[in-house]
């Protein structure tokens, strides 16, 4: 099985579809994440705050898997965007990951009310000038975050990681990244288990009509929109299932009534606002 890339606008190449550990218990996290190289995956995406970059790390080491072979992203939180606080933090994400560098370091928050997110986004430029990442990104950014540090800088953004699902599918934020060449990650891609995807007409059809699960379906849907998806499992069958999706195509049809579930009204939301986080 052959995970597709992407292509980023720094010309580095990224695989669609990668593994999330988000709420992964730092104990576990070593283990699961080690069934999921196991299954398949190259892609891991973690963050400081997850507090489990540690776990990621020794899996990395255990699986005897060549680092070239391996895409891993991790993330600046909000308390260390000030100053040079980021240039410390990517050294310390880095000892605790026991890499000499990541394939993609994050601005984890705009967090505007700290006031630090142009200083932050300046910094990451700077860390992917000294090799320590190879191309840097943003998480949660919408198109007026953007737009200030491209103003700021220069440089453009080569992902923005978003909560993106069918009942949210910021429309708005995800045109402007396509307008400037920023590819778009999902994350909580199902929703969280939120609100009843899996049991929308459109996603149970979909789902009977290939022989899939309503998960398979929706990752399958993000895949054709272009979306770069990390879901999350504890469980070795469900990862191993998340990654059997590139079998099958959904029709036209059958993402256009996907597409519909979102109102529009940005009442789908799952997570906190960019605005409201500090």
């Amino acid at each position: 099985m052959t995970i597709p890339t992407l292509t980023l606008n720094d010309g580095h190449t990224i695989p669609q579809l990668g593994f999330g550990v988000f709420k992964v218990d730092p104990a576990e996290t070593e283990r699961i994440v080690l069934d999921a190289l196991d299954a398949g995956y190259r892609h891991i995406d973690t963050a400081a705050i997850y507090g489990n970059e540690e776990g990621v790390g020794r899996a990395i080491a255990a699986s005897g898997i060549p680092r070239d072979e391996l895409f891993v992203t991790t993330k600046l939180w909000n308390d260390r965007q000030g100053g040079d606080e980021p240039l410390a933090a990517i050294d310390e994400s880095l000892d605790r990951l026991g890499l000499d560098h990541v394939d993609l370091y994050l601005v984890h928050w705009p967090a505007p009310k700290n006031g630090d997110y142009v200083n932050a986004w300046e910094k990451l430029v700077a860390i992917r000038e000294t090799g320590k990442t190879r191309s840097i990104g943003v998480s949660n950014h919408l198109p007026a975050h953007l737009t200030e540090i491209v103003q700021a800088t220069g440089v453009t953004p080569a992902v923005d990681q978003i909560e993106l699902h069918p009942a949210y599918q910021q429309r708005e934020t995800v045109a402007f990244a396509g307008s400037h060449g920023i590819l778009i990650e999902a994350w909580g891609p199902l929703g969280q288990g939120k609100y009843d995807l899996f049991g929308t007409p459109a996603v149970a059809a979909a789902a009977a009509a290939h022989g899939k699960t309503p998960a398979q379906t929706v990752l399958r849907w993000h895949l054709q929109k272009g979306n770069i998806v990390f879901p999350k499992s504890n469980s070795p069958a469900r990862v191993r299932e998340n990654l059997d999706v590139f079998d099958f195509e959904l029709t036209p049809a059958e993402i256009a009534a996907i597409d519909v579930l979102d109102p529009g009204d940005g009442s789908g939301r799952v997570g906190s606002h960019p605005n409201d986080v500090s």
